[in-house]
């Protein structure tokens, strides 16, 4: 194997599993250092530089960072017969929360708004997640931006389709605050009906952040006749959050298996549904709803049933009486692909008053006309390129669940920060296809012979609990947050369970005495001084076999016995041990820090060198 490069900025963010992980590329280890010592408000910012809605995303986000995060990998193949038989990974979301709710006042931190406008005027389409990022970094650099939404209030799915016991809006006005602060104009009640009406308003970028606004239906025998009880799930959502619906009957029925149909079920059992079910075609493992979304809802009551096609819609005397399902199992070819077979079971009949679907999401452009130059899709789709987010009109560019389907909030802000970036070097006369390099940076937390700068020691407890309301347990309240957050001393104690990956373990073969010493001390025996070769073989034959392929190995140049030093960075500990013990300073224990680079100065090619030559 050749050396690894430690320059390339890849190589240690790659080792940063849960900031890899993230759309946003957050950099979760230093926030949840900065939560660790108390400094609240510096862990949110630290945050809102890159996921704009830190107290949003700390109730709502997917989590993509934590299916990915080290310690649990770490638990399951190093720890003790005592721990879980599936170990959790850090609570990296509710951490982020915590910095939220303790951070106090920060809007003297928030940057200002710009002292002298650039003369360029930026369209958005949509006041949600990805619209306002771009808004949000574009705005303190001048561009007059306008954020067009059809709702009275900006928010977008994160205030219409997200109920109030998860997200409260108050969090929600907060954080949408800080980016119209910024000199944003917002225009609201204000639905875009034509696009090229739009672009005839001499706006130098238009920015779709429209959503996927539209749920899909089913077109089964009986839909018609018992339209009046059946519900598409993300207009019902919509309102109950408007207050056009405040009631649901007792027996209700919820059709699919995202998080939409999480919240579709939870509401209705708030709204007077006692009786509330979820039937989903797939298997309970696979569907497509979050893990905590599924534990949550059943802790509340709710059952959900797996395997079951919809059939049919039952009504009598113009009433909908119930529905009709297939049972089904799954059979996957050589390929993996997925098929339902039906397994001969009688066919289940199960009563309701209403039915809601949430069966999936899908995009409307009526207003994009089809001859304004927007390419379109066999699925009515935009064109839209992956990484600079333009359609084929360069100066219309889309993001969030508008430019490649539905998704998470998390991802519609790394499209915003993405297509904000795009705008910037377009409208400076820049490719935008060439993308800014992020700004990356290696320094030494060593404080003595034997000392760091940071707590190095692994913390033994397990996954800390969020507590629930009280008050929420009662199920009679759309308005009552389910869960309390961790107070201060619970979330110093969840923070120790981080184990610090993106403090690296960094090699120098010039001081390497080839003692095995690090070999001898190192907790999950990461580490082989051995003979090089190809990778596939080499990874068979280290102390343990280095079997997530996912994960690079650490190889370093020849020593002086012709042998290389392999780590392999999945289960290292990032505990020091190696570092300690080595007795010619080999080893050295660096803190990695990579921040994404945005819309300004830096993302530009002659604003770049001008820097560099300065």
């Amino acid at each position: 194997m050749e050396p690894t490069d430690i320059r390339d900025p890849g190589t240690f963010h790659k080792v940063v599993d849960c900031q890899w992980a993230c759309p946003a590329h957050t950099p979760v280890p230093e926030y949840i250092r900065l939560i660790a010592a108390g400094r609240h408000a510096d862990a949110y910012m630290v945050n809102w530089h890159s996921n704009v809605f830190p107290g949003i995303l700390g109730r709502t986000c997917d989590r993509p960072c934590e299916p990915a995060c080290r310690r649990g990998r770490v638990e399951e193949n190093n720890g003790p017969d005592s721990m879980r038989e599936k170990p959790e990974p850090v609570a990296i979301c509710r951490l982020k929360r915590v910095a939220a709710d303790h951070k106090g006042d920060v809007r003297a931190r928030m940057p200002k708004p710009a002292p002298q406008p650039n003369g360029k005027r930026i369209a958005c389409v949509g006041a949600g997640p990805s619209s306002l990022t771009v808004a949000r970094d574009l705005a303190p650099l001048g561009y007059h931006v306008t954020v067009f939404e059809a709702d009275p209030r900006p928010g977008g799915f994160m205030r219409t389709q997200v109920p109030r016991f998860r997200l409260p809006e108050e969090v929600i006005d907060e954080e949408c605050g800080y980016i119209l602060d910024l000199g944003v104009e917002f225009v609201g009640n204000r639905h875009i009906d034509s696009i090229q009406a739009l672009l005839a308003q001499g706006f130098d970028a238009v920015f779709v952040g429209s959503g996927a606004p539209r749920g899909r239906d089913l077109d089964l025998p009986g839909r018609q006749e018992g339209a009046a009880n059946i519900h598409v799930g993300l207009d019902w959502l919509a309102n109950v959050y408007f207050g056009h619906v405040t009631g649901i009957g007792r027996r209700v029925l919820v059709l699919g298996g995202g998080n939409t149909a999480m919240d579709c079920c939870r509401s209705a059992r708030r709204l007077g549904g006692n009786d509330v079910k979820v039937l989903v075609r797939s298997g309970f493992d696979e569907m497509k709803a979050s893990p905590w979304e599924k534990e949550d809802a059943m802790h509340e009551g709710i059952p959900i049933l797996d395997c079951r096609v919809p059939k049919a819609f039952c009504h009598a005397s113009g009433r909908l009486t119930g529905m009709v399902f297939e049972r089904v199992r799954a059979e996957y070819d050589d390929r993996g692909r997925r098929r339902l077979v039906p397994t001969g079971e009688p066919d289940e009949f199960h009563a309701c008053d209403d039915v809601l679907i949430a069966v999936g999401q899908e995009n409307a452009f009526p207003w994009i006309e089809r001859d304004a130059g927007i390419v379109f899709d066999e699925w009515g789709m935009p064109v839209v390129d992956n990484a600079t987010h333009q359609s084929s009109l360069p100066h219309v560019l889309f993001g969030g669940d508008a430019a490649f389907g539905p998704k998470n909030i998390i991802w519609a802000v790394a499209h915003g920060h993405a297509a904000a970036i795009s705008i910037d070097r377009l409208l400076h006369g820049e490719d935008p296809r060439a993308r800014p390099d992020p700004l990356a940076r290696l320094e030494s937390q060593k404080m003595g012979i034997h000392e760091w700068s940071y707590d190095n020691a692994v913390s033994p407890d397990e996954r800390y609990a969020v507590p629930w309301s009280e008050a929420a347990r009662k199920l009679d309240s759309l308005g009552t947050e389910v869960e309390l957050g961790f107070d201060a001393a619970t979330a110093w104690k969840e923070t120790q369970r981080c184990l610090n990956c993106d403090v690296q373990t960094v090699f120098t073969r010039d001081k390497c005495i080839e003692c095995d010493a690090c070999v001898d001390i190192c907790p999950t025996d990461c580490i082989t001084f051995t003979r090089n070769g190809d990778e596939a073989e080499l990874r068979t034959r280290l102390t343990a076999p280095a079997l997530n392929l996912a994960q690079d190995l650490y190889v370093s140049e020849p020593l002086k016995t012709m042998r290389v030093m392999v780590k392999d960075e999945d289960v290292c500990l990032h505990c020091s041990l190696c570092a300690e013990r080595c007795p010619t300073g080999a080893w050295d224990m660096q803190k990695f820090l990579l921040l994404e680079t945005q819309a300004g100065p830096r993302c530009r090619d002659a604003k770049r060198r001008e820097a560099e030559v300065a």
